[in-house]
């Protein structure tokens, strides 16, 4: 069963950070780091459901 806590915590730190990076008109950064952690959180409950 996914750990939805640690996918909650994966998220909303990120999501964060890019909203720090959009703050910064860095826009390019933001896009990355959403890509990555879309990825990450994919593959935790990848990980966490099987």
């Amino acid at each position: 069963m996914a750990n939805y806590q640690k996918l909650y915590t994966l998220l909303f730190n990120g999501i964060t950070d890019a909203v720090e990076l959009l703050n910064k008109l860095d826009v390019i950064s933001a896009k990355e780091l959403l890509i990555t952690l879309q990825q990450k959180a994919e593959d935790a409950f990848i990980e966490d459901d099987e």
